[in-house]
């Protein structure tokens, strides 16, 4: 797995390491070579915990299909947002961090200047053609000093990254098959979401997207 990136801020449609604000990184093509052994991966993980779509507290089945993997994975039901040792579904605990996840993981934090970086959650996303994911910010987690690294697979799309206040303006972020953004320190609180996905196909992945998110949640 690539430790490093271009070290050179540009613009985010650009296919080099970006600056998205303090502390948040682009680190475009990051996965490259490395994508054939994630896929496997998550398909044994998805094979033990499959994807499902939560209710939000307020009762809404949110449009993205979703699942864990780690020593704790993150649901949504009508108790609230939370972190759970077991998959609410089977019972059992949540599959094992595969150990390319946790390398391609701990590359990309130290790639962004946050060395050290070891998840115990990683929450895999699954979206298709229509969905998206509402601007939110990540805070469930324990220890809110550790960073958040983003992964995506099969179609592309556009992320949003915005500010610490809901309405604070978005940058739009272009995100190819392979592509990282990693988040932390004054970032790490910033609100950030997906826009609806557009239709295509993916030779790995046909009609869908991937999105693995790693984070430190006990």
């Amino acid at each position: 797995m690539r430790s490093r990136a271009d070290s050179r801020p540009t613009d985010a449609g650009d296919r080099l390491r970006a600056g998205l604000a303090p502390g948040a990184w682009l680190l475009p093509g990051f996965v490259a070579g490395h994508d054939r052994a994630l896929l496997a991966a998550l398909e044994a993980i998805v094979a033990r915990a499959p994807f499902r779509h939560m209710l939000t507290p307020g009762g809404q089945r949110m449009s993205v299909a979703m699942t864990s993997c780690g020593a704790l994975g993150w649901i949504t039901d009508s108790r609230g947002y939370r972190y759970v040792p077991a998959d609410p579904e089977s019972g059992r605990a949540w599959p094992a961090m595969p150990p390319d996840f946790l390398a391609l993981a701990g590359a990309a934090a130290e790639a962004a200047g946050f060395p050290g970086f070891v998840p115990d959650a990683c929450l895999i996303n699954r979206y298709e053609p229509g969905t998206r994911l509402s601007l939110h910010r990540d805070e469930d987690e324990r220890d809110l000093s550790a960073p958040v690294v983003s992964v995506s697979l099969g179609l592309p799309a556009t992320f949003l990254f915005g500010g610490k206040r809901r309405g604070d303006p978005t940058v739009k972020i272009p995100l190819e098959h392979g592509d990282v953004v990693v988040w932390g320190g004054p970032a790490r609180l910033n609100y950030h979401g997906v826009a609806p996905l557009a239709d295509g196909h993916h030779p790995a992945l046909g009609s869908r997207r991937i999105n693995l998110t790693f984070r430190q949640a006990g």
